[in-house]
């Protein structure tokens, strides 16, 4: 389904650009201006989309430097990738997602978006929870105890709904032995006349 959405947009992007681009030259701008507009904003915005680049290597070199993961960083180099694609194609919408893409002040929300609605939930679910810290602490799934959504995996981590941790404990420790009890044999001895009509061994 979203491959299918993934193709509808880049199929409706250039149309949107084609008839955009044919207003502007019939109502606003001759078709020389229009493609000079073109060719300009195409040149800015890829003279814009070098510097930033050379910025967010920095910054990922610096990062590295420092033993932290470059994590925006990446993201950046990513978006600034897909700023100078539609920069170098022909047309007035392509260049303002470019733009938009490649310009900080909105590039940064993109990135945090970007990170929280598509890169999490993709690292999430390849690394079962790892990336949110939803992640089991303790016991092993079981599907026979009755607390939470252990059939269903739907728990949190060290919740009840894992059948492990203190529920595990506690059957352990009522199978135990007590060591308080002491069990003694015994049989009933007719010893006759004696008096010890019983005796303990």
């Amino acid at each position: 389904m979203r491959v299918r959405y993934l193709l509808v947009a880049l199929l409706a992007i250039p149309l949107a650009d084609a008839a955009f681009l044919l207003w502007v030259a019939t109502n606003l701008l001759t078709a020389v201006q229009t493609v000079a507009l073109v060719v300009l904003t195409g040149l800015l915005g890829m003279l814009l989309v070098r510097a930033e680049g050379r910025h967010t290597l920095r910054a990922v070199q610096r990062k590295l430097a420092t033993g932290e993961v470059p994590t925006g960083e990446v993201l950046d180099g990513g978006l600034l990738i897909a700023a100078g694609a539609f920069l170098l194609t022909p047309g007035l919408v392509t260049d303002a997602i470019g733009f938009l893409l490649a310009i900080p002040a909105t590039r940064y929300p993109i990135r945090e978006l970007l990170r929280r609605y598509v890169v999490v939930p993709y690292v999430d679910s390849r690394m079962d929870g790892f990336a949110t810290g939803a992640v089991w602490t303790s016991g092993f799934p079981n599907a026979d105890t009755t607390g939470g959504d252990a059939a269903s995996g739907n728990g949190t981590a060290g919740s009840a709904g894992f059948g492990g941790g203190a529920r595990a404990a506690d059957r352990d420790a009522a199978d135990a032995p007590d060591d308080s009890v002491v069990d003694v044999d015994f049989e009933e001895v007719d010893e006759g006349d004696d008096g010890n009509a019983e005796r303990e061994r």
